[in-house]
This record gives C-alpha cells, structure tokens and sequence, in this order.
C-alpha cells in the first residue's frame, strides 16, 4: 500500500500550520513543516534563516531578474531554483517514505502524480487573519493588513513560478476550508475524516 500525504496549503494567518500539526497529530503521521527548512539548510549548504525566508516567498524584482536576463535571455540557476531542487527531491524522498503531512512548499504539486494526496488549502476572513497575526507574532512597524497581503502575495509569486497554476485556486485542490467560519478544530476533524 502505498504512502497517504496530507499537503496544506494556506493564507498567512490562517492557521494552516497548526490545523496540519494537529491533523497529524490525530492521526499518528509526522508533520513535516519547520523540519522541511532545518533539512533543506542542512542539504543546501544555505543557513535557516535564509531558507526559511526564501523557500516559499519571493519578491516580484527578484523573480523576474531572476528568470530573465537583461536582454531576455535565460539566466543561470540562482539560489531560489536550488533550494527549489532541494525541496523538491526532499518533499519526494519523503513521500516515498512515509506517510505524513506536508505544509506548503508547493507539495501538492511536486507529489501530484507520485503519491496518494489529499490536498487541503486553507484559508480565513481578513480579520480573523488580522488577529491571528498580532496574537502570533505580534505588531511591527509594518502594518497588520499590509503584512497579511504582503506575504500572501509573495507565496501566490513563488507557487505560479515554480508550478504555472494560481495558488488558492480551487481547482488545484481537493478541499478548501475557512478556518475561521468552521474553526481549527472542525477543520483538523473534517482533514483526519478525509484521510
């Protein structure tokens, strides 16, 4: 029988981390999320910290300098296609290990025609966002709304580069839940019952 991989998408402050943690936790399997980072640092050379700020988010300068040179001709790899080289072949070792979930990192498209997936994104109203961020993280000098769209827009860039689909398309997933409509709880039952 083969592996069953639970991958989640997410808004930033929707609490997709934890749904998927604690979805995993139900039912026994590992989540793979921060370890996905600490494994890609080690693999790749690159610090953490720099892979966990360049592995699912991109700037718009960055990417387009980055696919296109100058004249608009191909450039050589930069160091978001390698940890993209990397994170693709671990997210694929481990689906071929085990079953588990995976948070983001464009896992449902990488796994899509190797693994048993059931692919979730989650998402919530702004506010309820909002307020899951300052509780979270807390405030900044940036403000809260400009954080939420900022960073979501920067995962829509990396997901539609490095897959060619709309990240939060419903078509691109199996389920799509509103955590703050039905609640963490709700969604983690409704997530395990799938499975």
């Amino acid at each position: 029988m083969s592996n069953r991989i639970i991958t989640i998408g997410r808004e930033f402050g929707s609490g997709g981390r934890t749904i998927g943690r604690e979805v995993a936790k139900k039912l026994g399997i590992p989540c793979y999320d921060q370890e996905l980072i600490e494994k890609m640092a080690e693999e790749s050379g690159f610090t953490r910290e720099y892979v966990e700020k360049e592995s699912e988010n991109a700037s718009l300068g960055s990417w387009a300098a980055s696919a296109l040179g100058m004249d608009g001709t191909y450039t050589a790899p930069t160091n978001q296609d390698r940890l993209w080289a990397v994170q693709s072949r671990i997210i694929r070792e481990i689906a071929e290990k085990e079953s588990c979930v995976i948070v983001g990192r464009c896992a449902d498209v990488i796994l899509e025609d190797k693994a048993d997936l059931l692919r979730v994104f989650i998402h919530a109203d702004f506010d309820a966002r909002a307020k899951r961020i300052v509780e979270k993280y807390g405030e900044t000098e940036v403000p809260t709304e400009k954080r939420l769209r900022d960073k979501d827009k920067r995962r829509a860039l990396y997901y539609q580069f490095y897959t060619d689909r709309k990240w939060g398309d419903i078509e691109n997933y199996d389920i799509i839940l509103n955590s703050s409509a039905l609640g963490p709880e709700r969604c983690v039952d409704i997530i395990a019952t799938l499975y």
